[in-house]
């Protein structure tokens, strides 16, 4: 079964400073993604992976085209969804973790990752607890756990950026460069812990440039170039 289906999607955007002028960053964007797959979106820099991840997410507003979304509700465009929807949806089913943190500075590193795991588990010790045992398996130094992430090196954050996307174990994931700033051995524990939210029926849609890591983790890859794509993997 299909959770997502794009259909001649497009992104364009006015740049109101510079005489409205009109960039295309997407177009005929048109691809299918099934319950539980791992896709890994690549491309060049600029060739529109990011933007096409923030169209599903709904940062960015499509221009045109579908996105439609089988949540557990039912169907619905993400183009056309109100406001209150999307935000539901990414409470309880969709999750975006871009390449950089972004958190409320005096905010502990423990208390970081369990942002969306304290919307279900409503003991926060539990929670407190599932989130050190998985700073450890990600090698974060215990004297870190109650620091605040903002005085991280980049790698550190990275972990701390991961562990917060992947805890709640959403429904679909949208993760941008999950492995980049990582060292071998995390970079493994990073893919084994989406891998795992693979076997829990979780989708993956999975921006990389890190070669290791697209072959460790996708099923299939779509590739864009100049914000179409340039090719699909059939499997």
């Amino acid at each position: 079964m299909n959770i997502l289906e794009v259909n001649d999607l497009s992104k364009v955007f006015n740049l109101h400073i510079l005489n409205n002028k009109k960039i295309e960053a997407l177009a005929d964007i048109n691809f299918t993604m099934k319950e539980g797959e791992i896709i890994g979106l690549t491309g060049k820099s600029g060739s529109g992976k990011s933007s096409l991840m923030k169209c599903i997410y709904r940062t960015y507003l499509a221009s045109s085209g579908e996105i439609i979304y089988k949540s557990n509700d039912g169907s619905l465009d993400l183009v056309k969804a109100d406001d209150h929807r999307v935000i539901e949806l990414r409470k309880t089913e969709i999750n975006y973790c871009s390449q950089f943190l972004s958190v409320i500075p005096r905010v502990t590193a423990v208390d970081v990752v369990c942002e969306n795991l304290f919307r279900v588990e409503k003991n926060k010790e539990v929670a407190r607890s599932k989130a050190k045992e998985m700073l450890e398996e990600l090698a974060l130094p215990g004297e870190l756990f109650d620091a605040f992430p903002v005085t991280f090196s980049g790698g550190e954050q990275q972990r701390i950026n991961v562990a917060r996307a992947i805890i709640a174990s959403p429904r679909f994931l949208l993760i941008d460069e999950p492995t980049a700033s990582l060292d071998a051995r995390t970079k493994d524990v990073v893919i084994d812990m989406i891998l795992g939210l693979k076997q829990n029926g979780t989708s993956v849609l999975c921006i990389s440039h890190d070669e290791y890591t697209l072959e460790r983790l996708c099923d299939r890859r779509i590739d864009l170039q100049f914000g179409r794509i340039n090719e699909v993997e059939v499997v």
